[in-house]
C-alpha cells in the first residue's frame, strides 16, 4: 500500500458521509467558485486567500480533514474518498484542486514516514490551524530525479550529540510555496537524502515571488531558499537520515492516482461545457451536437477514454485501500492517460467552441491552459512512459513473455460469460501487445528510448481497456458514474476497440521502423483481421453515447 491511506490503515468514509462532504463542497463552489471569478484571480495572477481559508474552515468546508485520521482530528477518508472530492474540486478550478492537493501531498512525509510523536504533533496541528502546506522536493537543475538534490543539510552537533540541521539549497516550482504554514522539504544528509519538517517563519526560509505561470494561476507557485535555515533534529521525519527517497517513491502510487482524479475533473469539465454548448450552436440550420465531425471526433472517444480512466483510478484505489503494497506503476498508467487524455479533451472543447473557445469569456480557454499541468507535475508523461514500460517490460519477462497472454484469458472468460462491453477486442488488445512486446525483446529493440517511451503508452492503452472491461461487466456501478449501465458499456466497448487497433497499428509501426528484420511476421503474428471485425459497431456505439451524453449535459436556460 502507499499514500495517506497506507500510513494509517484508512477505512474511509460511510457512503452517507462521503455524500454530505461531497455535496458540501459542491455548494461552495457553485456558489463561491465561479468562472467570472476565478478569471479575474486568474488575470491578477493573484491567490485567492479567502477561498481557501473557506475550504479548510471546519465551520464551512473543512476539506482538508478529509485525508486526516479521526485520531488526529480529521474525518479519516481514504483514497476512494479523497479521489471523489479532487475530481470534483477540479471540476470547479484546478488551480484552487492543485493547493488542496499539496497539502495532502506535504503531509504524506510525515504520514508515511514520521514516528507516532511526530504525527501527534504535526498533524494535529494542521488539523487545527487549517494552515496550507507545501512539498519541497523539486529542484530546478534536478526535476523529478530526486538523485540529484543539490539541497542539503548539515549537522549541527553538541558534543557527540546531534541537535539540528543547517539546511541550504533551494527549491523549484513549490506548490503553495508563499502561503504554506508548514513545509516539508527533502535535502541531502550525511547518511542520505531526507525529509525535514519546516515552520513558516523559521529564520533562513526565504520565499520568492508567485511564478506568472501558463495555467493554475490561482495556486501559488513560488522558489524557495534556504539559507543556514536550522531545524531542530526533531524536525527530522522518521529521525532516521537517508529514507527521503524510499518514503518518496513509496507514495507515488497514490499521489499520482490522485492527479489522475484531478485530470478527469478538469476533463470532464471542458467536455460538459462543449456538450452543451453544441446544443445551441446552429451548423446549417441544426445543432452542432446532431454531426457526427463534431460527436464522434471530438467528443465520444475522449469521454469513453475518460471513463476507461475513471474505472482504473476506482480500481487502483481500492487495492490501496484494501492494503495492497506498491502500485507506482498502476499509478503512472492512471495519470498518463486521464492525464493526456483530459489535456485532448479541453483541447477539442475549445474547438467545439471555434472563436468562441479561443476567448477568456467562455471557460474552455481557462481549463486548457489550467489542465496541462496535470501532464508535467507529479511525473511528465515522458517519465510515466518510462516509468510504466521498465516495470511491465521486467515483470513480462519474469512471466516468460506471457503477462498479458494471462490477461487475455481473463477477458476471453468474460466474453464468454456475455456481458457486451468489449472483453474480446480487449482481449485483442492484449494479445498484440504481447506480441508486440516478444517482437522488440526478439530485435533487441529496447535501447531505444522512443521505444521504451512508446511501450508505455501502448500498455496504458491495454490495461485501462482490461480494467474498464471488467468494472462495467458488473452489476452495479460506481457511485460517481453519470450514466446508466447501457451507456457505460458502451463506452467500454469504445475504448477497447480502440485500445486493439491503436496497440496493433502503433506497435507494428515501431517495430518496423527501428528494426531492419522483415515484419511480415508480426503482421500475422497480431491477427489484424480479428481486430478489424472487432471494430464493427463503433459508429452504432458512438451514436448512441453521443445522444446520452447530450441527454446528460442538457444546453443551459439563456
Amino acid at each position: 500500500m502507499s499514500g495517506i491511506a497506507e500510513g494509517m490503515g484508512m477505512v474511509g468514509l460511510d457512503a452517507e458521509t462521503r455524500k454530505m462532504v461531497l455535496e458540501t463542497i459542491a455548494s461552495y463552489g457553485k456558489k463561491n467558485i465561479t468562472h467570472e471569478r476565478m478569471i479575474h484571480l486568474d488575470t491578477a495572477n493573484e491567490f485567492p486567500h479567502d477561498l481557501m481559508k473557506d475550504l479548510y474552515d471546519p465551520e464551512k468546508v473543512a476539506v482538508n480533514l478529509l485525508m486526516i485520521p479521526e485520531k488526529y482530528g480529521g474525518l479519516g477518508g481514504n483514497s476512494f474518498d479523497i479521489y471523489r472530492a479532487s475530481e470534483l474540486l477540479a471540476s470547479f478550478d484546478l488551480g484552487v484542486a492543485t493547493s488542496v492537493f499539496a497539502t495532502f501531498l506535504g503531509m504524506d512525509p510525515i504520514f508515511y514516514g514520521g514516528t507516532e510523536a511526530q504525527k501527534e504533533k504535526w498533524i494535529k496541528k494542521i488539523a487545527d490551524s487549517g494552515c496550507l502546506v507545501a512539498y519541497a522536493a523539486t529542484e530546478a537543475a534536478a526535476g523529478s530525479d530526486l538523485l540529484h538534490l543539490k539541497t542539503r543539510a548539515e549537522r549541527v552537533m553538541e558534543g557527540d550529540k546531534i541537535v539540528g540541521y543547517k539546511i541550504n539549497g533551494g527549491k523549484m516550482w513549490i506548490t503553495n510555496g508563499g502561503v504554506a504554514g508548514v513545509y516539508t522539504v527533502l535535502a541531502r544528509a550525511p547518511k542520505g537524502v531526507s525529509w525535514f519538517i519546516v515552520e513558516r517563519g523559521t529564520p533562513g526560509l526565504v520565499i520568492d515571488k508567485h511564478e506568472d505561470k501558463h495555467g493554475i494561476r490561482a495556486s501559488d507557485t513560488t522558489p524557495l531558499a534556504f539559507q543556514d535555515l536550522y531545524v531542530p533534529a526533531e524536525n527530522l521525519i522518521g529521525e532516521v537520515e537517508g529514507k527521503g527517497m524510499r518514503q518518496a517513491q513509496a507514495v507515488f502510487g497514490y499521489t499520482r492516482l490522485m492527479v489522475a482524479a484531478l485530470a478527469l475533473g478538469g476533463g470532464w469539465k471542458a467536455l460538459e461545457h462543449a456538450i452543451r454548448y453544441s446544443q445551441i450552436r446552429l451548423v446549417g440550420g441544426q445543432p452542432l451536437s446532431t454531426k457526427q465531425g463534431f460527436t464522434h471526433k471530438l467528443i465520444v472517444p475522449y469521454a469513453a477514454r475518460l471513463e476507461a480512466c475513471r474505472a482504473y483510478v476506482e480500481h487502483v484505489a481500492r487495492r490501496i485501500d484494501g492494503g495492497e503494497e506498491g502500485l507506482q506503476t498502476e499509478g503512472a498508467v492512471a495519470k498518463l492517460l486521464a492525464s493526456e487524455t483530459a489535456n485532448r479533451a479541453a483541447d477539442n472543447a475549445i474547438q467545439a467552441y471555434g472563436g468562441n473557445g479561443y476567448v477568456r469569456e467562455f471557460p474552455v480557454e481557462k481549463i486548457k491552459r489550467d489542465i496541462k499541468i496535470t501532464c508535467i507535475y507529479e511525473g511528465t508523461s515522458e517519465i510515466l512512459e518510462l516509468t510504466t514500460f521498465r516495470a511491465r517490460w521486467q515483470e513480462n519477462l519474469n512471466a516468460d513473455g506471457r503477462l498479458y497472454d494471462k490477461t487475455a484469458s481473463e477477458l476471453d472468460a468474460l466474453h464468454a460469460k456475455g456481458p457486451e462491453v468489449g472483453a474480446d477486442a480487449a482481449a485483442l488488445a492484449q494479445r498484440a501487445l504481447s506480441r508486440i512486446l516478444q517482437a522488440c525483446h526478439d530485435r533487441k529493440l529496447t535501447h531505444h528510448q522512443a521505444v521504451m517511451m512508446k511501450l508505455g503508452e501502448l500498455i496504458a492503452y491495454a490495461e485501462t481497456a482490461a480494467v474498464f472491461c471488467k468494472e462495467a461487466a458488473g452489476d452495479a456501478l460506481s457511485e460517481a458514474v453519470r450514466f446508466d449501465q447501457e451507456t457505460w458499456r458502451a463506452m467500454s466497448r469504445i475504448h477497447a476497440r480502440t485500445a486493439a487497433g491503436w496497440v496493433a497499428s502503433e506497435g507494428l509501426a515501431l517495430v518496423a521502423g527501428c528494426s531492419d528484420v522483415d515484419a511480415v511476421g508480426l503482421v500475422d503474428a497480431l491477427d489484424l483481421r480479428a481486430i478489424a471485425q472487432a471494430q464493427k459497431g463503433m459508429i452504432a456505439d458512438m451514436d448512441l453515447v453521443a445522444g446520452k451524453l447530450a441527454a446528460a449535459f442538457p444546453a443551459e436556460p439563456a
